[in-house]
């Protein structure tokens, strides 16, 4: 498997984009609605699959939106070409506050490893697969489920974690437990498995979940700060309820404390 040799520049701090430059004849692929903006030259086409081939055939490509429908993703993915001379840009967003994490995978064998909604794009030739999980108790209770998300070939990708992200590299035999949550992905080499919290009071009242992601070296894993499931769940925990009321700075104190904390809606 060759992909396509693509360069690349990440632009902003937290609510990032990727600038993809394509060379006459390079392509690359990305998860529908991550589109920003492109040059004037590049050809658009919607991709049935994966998109890693242009003509797998027909059973091919049936099984690669199979794939991604076990991912929860859509059928389809857009990949954009430069089919003109000189070079062309093309620019992709994160979803969501956080950052773009850039994926040699020549550096990691070939093949990473992760959740199921962090993938942004790749370069053309970089198939996007599913890694199935083999120990029940991480399929059943490790937060991605039995499917997690495998990106396999000798190009770049792209990945997104919400926050902050933080890289580890652990050595062989070392072992750092993680919140299930906050796992982005890692590398094939590392061991990942699930571990029971443990204690009645941290099961009842501990508020972190009964289960940690425990992962053992030798390998790199990427963590991040804010899962956008927990993003979704303080955002939801803030909005209105049935009555019309949400759940504001001064909501104790009413209307009072609207005005005392700025909210002056009325």
């Amino acid at each position: 498997m060759t992909s396509h040799e693509i360069d690349y520049r990440i632009y902003g701090e937290e609510m990032q984009f990727v600038e993809i430059e394509l060379d006459p004849n390079e392509g690359v692929v990305a998860e529908a609605g991550s589109f920003m903006m492109m040059d004037e030259g590049i050809k658009m086409e919607t991709v049935f699959g994966d998109g890693s081939q242009k003509d797998s055939g027909f059973f091919g490509k049936i099984l690669g939106a199979g794939k991604r429908i076990l991912t929860g993703e859509s059928l389809f993915m857009t990949a954009f070409y430069n089919d003109l001379t000189g070079k062309r840009n093309v620019s992709f967003a994160s979803p969501y506050p956080g950052k773009i994490i850039p994926i040699d995978l020549t550096e990691f064998n070939g093949k990473f490893i992760c959740q199921k909604d962090a993938f942004l794009c790749a370069a053309k030739g970089v198939s996007v697969g599913i890694e199935f999980s083999k120990k029940l108790g991480r399929g059943l209770f490790g937060g991605e489920g039995f499917i997690m998300q495998k990106l396999e070939g000798d190009g770049m990708a792209f990945v997104h974690a919400g926050g902050t992200m933080a890289k580890k590299v652990l050595q062989a035999g070392e072992v750092m437990k993680v919140d299930t949550g906050c796992l982005v992905g890692f590398t094939q080499g590392v061991d990942y498995d699930i571990e029971f919290v443990g204690g009645i009071k941290n099961t009842i009242f501990g508020g972190e979940g009964l289960f940690f992601a425990r992962l053992q070296g030798p390998g790199t894993v990427y963590i991040q700060s804010l899962p956008f499931s927990r993003l979704a769940g303080r955002v939801l925990a803030s909005a209105p309820r049935s009555g019309g009321k949400d759940r504001g700075e001064g909501s104790i104190l009413g209307g009072l404390g609207d005005l005392l904390d700025g909210d002056n809606r009325f």
